[in-house]
Order: structure tokens, then sequence, then C-alpha cells
């Protein structure tokens, strides 16, 4: 299974020209914990950043940075990690904690944006995954039992 299939397609998005206050209302109407951070080229969205409530809270409100024209750009980490469509799950897991991150913006071959992956929606897939592992363990003796018929037992002699 790769990530495109499981990504979520609808992804809120931002420019890094909008306001720090934007983006946090923006958040909370949408109830996400972050926004993708795109540049828009030939009419695709390519990702540039994110921007988590996390971000704002740590680097906005904990250091009480005024808020007047402070924008995304100001604030968001430069260094984007992003993961391909194509690529499987479990080396998409394997990527998220190298890079200790808990969301990745999904990409098309031109590095467009297609969706958004986070670690609940992994965790949600592989419980899933190991559900059905466990009742296959479950249903295996039954199954058994019913599809071998009970032999007489012969007796066992016993050799001197």
């Amino acid at each position: 299974m790769n990530i495109g299939e499981i990504c979520v397609r609808e992804v809120v998005i931002c420019a890094a020209t909008a306001t720090v206050v934007d983006a946090a209302r923006l958040m909370r109407e949408r109830h996400v914990g972050d926004l993708v951070v795109v540049e828009e080229r030939n009419n695709r969205r390519f990702p540039v950043g994110m921007i988590t409530d996390r971000d704002i809270t740590v680097e906005v409100v904990a250091l009480n940075v005024p808020l007047d024209g402070l924008t995304i750009g100001d604030i968001m980490g430069r260094n984007l990690i992003s993961v391909a469509e194509s690529e499987d799950v479990f080396r998409t897991l394997e990527l998220m904690r190298r890079k200790s991150v808990r969301r990745l913006p999904v990409v098309d071959r031109q590095g467009a944006l297609v969706g958004i992956v986070a670690l609940d929606d992994l965790l949600e897939i592989l419980a899933e995954e190991l559900t059905l592992m466990v009742k296959l363990i479950a249903r295996q003796p039954s199954q058994e039992a019913h599809s071998r018929p009970m032999l007489s037992p012969r007796p066992v002699e016993a050799t001197p």
C-alpha cells in the first residue's frame, strides 16, 4: 500500500504571506493543527513549508512576539520534508521517525501538493491491519477443526 492511497486529499493551505493571526483563525475554523504553506506555480500548489499550532505557541505566544505584520513566512520551518505519493507506508513511517515529524505533505512526481499524511492516519491503518491479523489467528483453529474431520485414533503399541 502506498501513501497516495491513504493520505488526506483535502489539505488546508496558506501562503507564506498570510499573517500569523489569519493562520491561527484558519486552523480554528477548519479544526486542524497544521497548515501546509504553498507557492502557486502554473496553477499548481507546491509545498514550501508547514506551520503548526505548536509553532505559533512556541515561537510567537511564548516569546511575546508582536503580531503586527508577523507572517507565516517569518516563523515557518524552512526544511520542509515531504513524501512522494508512490512511497510505501512503512518507508514513510521510517522517514517520519528519522526526521521526528508527525505530519508530511504528500507530493506528486513534479513536487506538487496532492495530500497530507499524519502519524494518526498511519496508526489507524496499522491498527486495522493488526485487528485483521488477530481475527485470523482466532479463526484458524475453528477453521481447521471444520475442514479436517476427526479421525479415530489408532492404538499405539509399546515397543520393548
